[in-house]
C-alpha cells in the first residue's frame, strides 16, 4: 500500500474517532458540567501519549524548539473543544458539526493572511461559498421565516476560529518539531489550564461507567490527533482535505442513531454548500513559481 492511500485511511480513521468522542462528549454533558469533561480529555491524552511514547520509542520527546507556540496551540485546541462540548450541551451533533465546518475556510484565509501562502481566486470563491453555507446551517429568521435559533449554535463559529489557528499552528510547528513532540504537546497546556477549574466544578462519577466514559473521550481525542499527524507526514494535504468531509456523515448518522436527531433540511442544504465550497478550496491549483498548497489537519 503506498503512503499517500495510508494517509488516507489514517484520515478517515481519526475522523470516526474524532466523531465518536463528540458523540460520547454529548451524551456526558447530561452528567458532568463541560470543564470536568475537557479536563478529562485532554489529562487522559497527555498520559495516553506519553505512555504509548515511552513503550514505543524509549523515550518522551517533550523538549520543543518552540515551547510557547506549542502552548499556544494547545490552549486553542482546548477552546475549540470547549466551545464545541457547549454547544453539544443544547444543539444537535449534526447542526454543530456543520457550522463548525466554516474551520477549513478560516484556515485558508489564515494562510494566507498570515503563512503568506498563495491562495488563488477559484479558493477565495470557495471561502465565499462555503461561508454562505455556514449562513443557511444558522438558520437564520428571514430565510426560516420563524423564530431564531438557539444561540448554542453560534458556538460552533467560535470553535472553527480557534481550530483553525491551530491547524496553522500545527503546520509552522512542523518545522521546527518532530511530530512525536507535537502529539505529546497538544494536550499539556490544556489539561494545565482545565485543571484550575476542576475545585470548583469537579462532580465525581457516581458509576464505572462514569469513570469509564471520561477515560474514553481522552484516549479517543489523543489516538485520533495521533492518526491526523502521521496523516499529513505522509500523504499531501491537497489529497487528505476533502477527506474531511466524511465527518460530515458520521456526525448526522450518529446524531440520528443515537440521539434521534434528524437533520432537517437546512442543514442539508447548509452542508452540500460547504461542502461544495470546501472542494473548490481543497483542488489543487495550478503551481506557478513557488506557490504552496494549503494544508490542513
Amino acid at each position: 500500500m503506498s503512503a499517500t492511500l495510508i494517509g488516507i485511511a489514517l484520515q478517515l480513521v481519526a475522523i470516526a474517532l474524532f466523531v465518536a468522542m463528540d458523540t460520547i462528549v454529548k451524551v456526558l454533558t447530561a452528567s458532568f458540567p463541560v470543564p470536568q469533561l475537557m479536563f478529562a480529555r485532554f489529562a487522559v491524552h497527555v498520559m495516553l501519549v506519553a505512555l504509548l511514547l515511552r513503550l514505543f520509542t524509549g523515550r518522551l520527546p517533550w523538549r520543543s524548539r518552540a515551547p510557547w507556540l506549542q502552548a499556544v496551540r494547545s490552549l486553542c485546541l482546548c477552546c475549540a473543544n470547549l466551545l464545541f462540548s457547549l454547544a453539544l450541551a443544547r444543539v444537535s451533533l449534526s447542526d454543530a458539526t456543520t457550522v463548525n465546518f466554516a474551520s477549513p475556510l478560516f484556515t485558508v484565509a489564515m494562510a494566507s493572511l498570515w503563512l503568506g501562502e498563495s491562495v488563488g481566486a477559484r479558493r477565495w470563491l470557495g471561502v465565499g461559498i462555503g461561508l454562505v453555507g455556514v449562513a443557511v446551517a444558522l438558520r437564520p429568521p428571514f430565510l426560516t421565516g420563524g423564530e431564531a435559533p438557539h444561540w448554542a449554535i453560534m458556538l460552533p463559529l467560535g470553535t472553527a476560529f480557534f481550530y483553525a489557528v491551530y491547524q496553522i499552528l500545527t503546520r509552522r510547528l512542523a518545522r521546527v518539531d518532530e511530530p512525536n513532540t507535537t502529539i505529546l504537546h497538544t494536550g499539556i497546556a490544556a489539561a494545565l489550564a482545565t485543571a484550575l477549574a476542576q475545585p470548583f466544578v469537579w462532580q465525581a462519577p457516581a458509576s464505572g461507567w462514569g469513570w469509564a466514559g471520561l477515560l474514553v473521550i481522552g484516549a479517543l481525542g489523543a489516538i485520533g490527533h495521533g492518526f491526523l499527524v502521521l496523516a499529513f507526514a505522509r500523504a499531501p494535504a491537497s489529497v487528505l482535505a476533502p477527506m474531511t468531509y466524511s465527518q460530515l456523515i458520521w456526525a448526522m448518522l450518529a446524531s440520528f442513531l443515537v440521539f434521534g436527531h434528524a437533520p432537517d433540511r437546512f442543514t442539508w442544504i447548509g452542508a452540500a454548500i460547504i461542502t461544495l465550497g470546501g472542494v473548490l478550496v481543497a483542488l489543487p491549483q495550478r503551481q506557478r513559481g513557488n506557490g504552496n498548497l494549503v494544508e490542513r489537519g
